[in-house]
Order: C-alpha cells, then structure tokens, then sequence
C-alpha cells in the first residue's frame, strides 16, 4: 500500500472537533517523577475500597508481608484490543 504524505491526506476530522482550543494538563504536577499504572478493579472488588489511597495502602501491607526471599510473579501478558 502507498503511503500518504499528510499534506496530500484528505482531512477526514469532523469539522465540531476545535483542535485550535488548548490548556496544559492540570495534572502534570502531581504526576511527575511518578510512575502511574492503571490498574481496572473488578466491580465487586472496587466496592470494597473507599479511595485509590485504601487500595495502595492495602496493597503495600501485601507487600511487607511477603517473606523477601519470595520470588516476585512476573507480570501475565499484555492482553490484545479486541
């Protein structure tokens, strides 16, 4: 298949999108020098949790309790869009 240069694309963008309107990300600060992960709850599980911070703080007891010598799980497999 040829490749298309941008300046011969057609502009396929819905003339309502205003690309033109900008505004810096207002959580830029909170966020850098940070790694965030996203992590999806199932339902169930979410509705035990009253914030983001009962989680980590959950979690990071997990953590402490494992015995060091343990061998951290390796990650599963990224899962494919369907």
């Amino acid at each position: 298949m040829k490749k298309v240069s941008s300046a011969e694309a057609p502009d396929e963008l819905r003339p309502e999108y205003d690309l033109e309107f900008k505004r810096p990300n207002r959580f830029a600060k909170r966020l850098k020098g940070k790694s965030v992960v996203a992590v999806v709850l199932d339902e169930d599980v979410a509705s035990v949790f009253q914030s983001s911070e009962a989680v980590n703080q959950l979690l990071r007891s997990v953590i402490n309790a494992m015995p060091s010598g343990e061998p951290r799980a390796t990650p599963p497999p990224k899962r494919q869009a369907s």
